[in-house]
């Protein structure tokens, strides 16, 4: 093995200095004096490179096939410039020795061009340059430029794009990396494109200033300082600065219809050549109609007829031998997808087949209004949909799921500020921001006013203003605390989707989770499942855990507890009260505060024997409500979630009691505190 690396590493690294030391080369053209012979070579090459790109730019299919073009099109105006450079300066010092003064390819240049004539000469070097510079450079700049405008303008909603064929599970987490990538790579080559479409610009202004000045400075020298006769001066030095300005404009003119043709490809799928093919050949009607018009063409008298007549018979054999509008069709489709079955004008999809594609509901979507979008740009640092992954990792970890991909879309029936969270296309929560402003909340109610939109904090409902990024900073020095819109979001998603969490949680998502267990502890995975238990009953065991905000990370001491009590029942209910008492340590650590203390409330023995009975009456129930209200209050300085405490066998009907009463309260049973925790009672719970 060590063999090729020794073989490969020169070849790498000769690979990796060759570009910067052609670079150096090239600006070392344009200080160090060339002679005539070396000079024809280099530009021999400049003419080589711009048809090769030509060629290259017609068969590529995708713009980004050739993503290098930019940097290309530098080096190459570079190059030409060095050129321009060292030809000038064999120009001006040996012009009077005659026309072979510059090398062979100027003089041939020249001489073709000119033939005896300096003014038709001049004339069609002048037009050269202003087709290059007026019409292609200026045509293929301003096609760059408007690309990089709607493909920058189109990001946002490819990325949204890209997330929902990710949420509903059409690519994979690497084909999305690899789209995204594209997506990315395609905005910053239509931007480079544009800057560099300046280089090719700059380039024909540039010759055609070092033209005029070769000329003007060459009969100078030849008249003043080499003793040449005018004629003489304008013959040689016009000679030889046209040829050098054609040697120059030719490839710069190559070098432009290249970067046109690679800035005009449309995603055909196919390279330039067989796509004109198809889709000029299958256009049967329009080519006889050419046929005829030219055929009318040479009959008109002082018409050549031979011309027109020829050109009417290629027009009329493209017709009659071209290929045929479907069939062409169906091969650009082919060529774009092969192997992919391609639908026929009989298998168009029928009424059914449309309203079955709208049938599918994404698990989890979030929507959100039009002035919103920008804030969902995949692009940008700590845009939300970056929040949202992050949120997802928490909950993963917090909980011990893996919660579904967030399929995030713009509905244009929102308001413009909204947005909202659906579950299975049920709407769980809304909520508005504010894009450019910060919401401030005041953590104790005594904050001085400030001047702001007030309105209800949407994860937690409480008092806060919309204010300008002017008042952000008097705001923070106030007292309260000011976060941005993006966190908002996040805060209010992070709320919802760990309120979701049991009903986000299916048999997919916990086959998911027996699938990574069973990879450390396969006997114990196997044992409970499908041994004691099936995947549903421990799915509904789960959905009990997390309904109370149970986190199911510790899937070790779950599974076990299982596989114990799952010979004695199969009841959900009871095997969760089972776990639970085994968890008693993860439920405890969410109450506790930094001493290790549990402020709780105790149900007292009269209101459990009422549980125990089938549930407290009317009156009952009004009485422990308000006997709950009442001890509330002393929770009011204590910094951890309020707990009620009770015995084990009415747990679950006080938590179902309660749960829709007062939500947030945590009902526990004594077994589930942890042995090491203090509790401290601030209060009796009495029916």
């Amino acid at each position: 093995m060590s063999e090729p690396r020794t073989a490969t590493m020169p070849f790498q690294l000769r690979s990796e200095s060759a570009v910067p030391l052609i670079l150096v080369g090239v600006v070392l053209l344009m200080v160090v004096p060339l002679p005539a012979f070396l000079l024809d070579l280099m530009l021999a090459t400049s003419i080589a490179l711009s048809v090769a790109l030509l060629l290259i730019s017609i068969n590529i299919e995708r713009a980004l096939d050739l993503s290098a073009f930019p940097s290309i099109l530098l080096f190459s105006t570079l190059f030409r410039l060095a050129l321009n450079v060292a030809s000038t300066r064999l120009i001006l010092l040996d012009g009077a020795e005659g026309t072979d003064a510059a090398g062979a390819v100027i003089k041939a240049f020249g001489e073709l061009i000119i033939r005896g004539n300096y003014l038709v000469g001049a004339t069609i070097f002048i037009l050269l340059v202003i087709i290059n510079f007026v019409v292609i450079t200026k045509g293929a700049g301003r096609v760059a430029e408007v690309s990089a405008r709607f493909t920058l303008d189109a990001l946002p909603g490819k990325q949204m794009s890209i997330d929902a064929d990710l949420g509903a599970g059409a690519i994979t987490q690497e084909q999305a990396k690899i789209r995204r990538r594209e997506v990315e790579q395609e905005s910053d080559f239509f931007g480079a494109m544009d800057g560099a479409s300046k280089f090719v610009r700059g380039d024909a202004i540039a010759g055609l200033l070092m033209t005029g000045i070769n000329i003007a400075v060459g009969f100078l020298v030849g008249v003043v300082q080499e003793d040449l006769s005018a004629a003489e001066a304008g013959a040689t030095y016009t000679i030889l600065t046209v040829g050098d300005g054609l040697v120059s404009q030719i490839p710069a003119l190559l070098m432009s219809t290249a970067a046109g043709v690679v800035v005009t490809r449309a995603a055909a799928g196919s390279a330039l050549a067989p796509a004109l093919i198809h889709q000029l050949g299958s256009r049967k009607p329009a080519l006889y109609g050419t046929a005829v018009l030219l055929g009318m063409v040479a009959l008109l008298p002082s018409m050549p007829m031979l011309p027109f007549l020829a050109l009417a018979s290629v027009a009329g054999l493209a017709a009659r031998y071209g290929a045929p509008a479907q069939a062409a069709g169906a091969a650009a489709l082919a060529k774009a997808a092969p192997g992919q079955p391609q639908p026929s004008a009989a298998a168009q999809p029928t009424e059914r087949e449309r309203l079955e594609e709208v049938l599918p509901i994404e698990l989890l979507e979030l929507e959100v209004g039009f002035d919103l979008v920008p804030l969902v740009d995949a692009s940008s640092s700590g845009g939300l949909v970056e929040r949202v992954a992050a949120i997802r990792r928490n909950l993963a970890s917090e909980l011990g799921i893996i919660l579904p991909s967030v399929h995030i879309r713009d509905n244009l029936r929102l308001a413009p500020n909204a947005y909202r969270l659906l579950v299975s296309g049920n709407e769980v929560g809304r909520g508005e921001l504010r894009v450019g402003r910060f919401l401030a909340m005041d953590p104790t109610g005594a904050c001085p006013p400030i001047d702001g939109e007030r309105v209800a904090e949407p994860a937690f409902g409480l008092p806060a203003q919309w204010v300008t990024a002017s008042e952000r900073e008097r705001a923070e020095t106030l007292g309260y605390t000011v976060v941005d819109a993006v966190t908002v979001a996040a805060t209010h998603l992070t709320e919802l989707l760990r309120a979701a969490a049991p009903d986000l949680l299916g048999r997919r998502e916990a086959q998911e989770l027996f699938e990574i267990f069973a990879r450390r502890e396969p006997k114990l995975a196997d044992e409970v499942v499908p041994n004691v238990l099936g995947l549903g009953d421990v799915l509904q065991v789960f959905r009990q855990l997390l309904r109370e905000s149970v986190p199911i990370r510790d899937l070790r001491t779950i599974l076990e507890t299982l596989a114990d009590a799952g010979r004695e029942t199969k009841n959900p209910y009871e095997l969760t009260e089972r776990v639970r008492h085994r968890l008693a340590r993860v439920i405890s650590a969410r109450f506790k505060d930094d001493r290790g203390r549990i402020a709780a409330l105790v149900l007292d023995p009269r209101a459990e024997e009422a549980f125990r009975n089938g549930g407290p009456d009317a009156g009952s129930a009004q009485r422990v409500l308000a006997s709950l209200d009442s001890a509330a209050r002393s929770f009011a300085g204590v910094n951890t979630p309020p707990v009620l405490l009770c015995a084990p066998d009415v747990r679950r009907a006080v938590a179902e009691f309660l749960s829709r009463r007062i939500p947030g309260l945590a009902v526990l049973a004594y077994r589930e505190v942890d042995p090491k925790a203090t509790v401290r009672t601030l209060g009796v719970v009495s029916a």
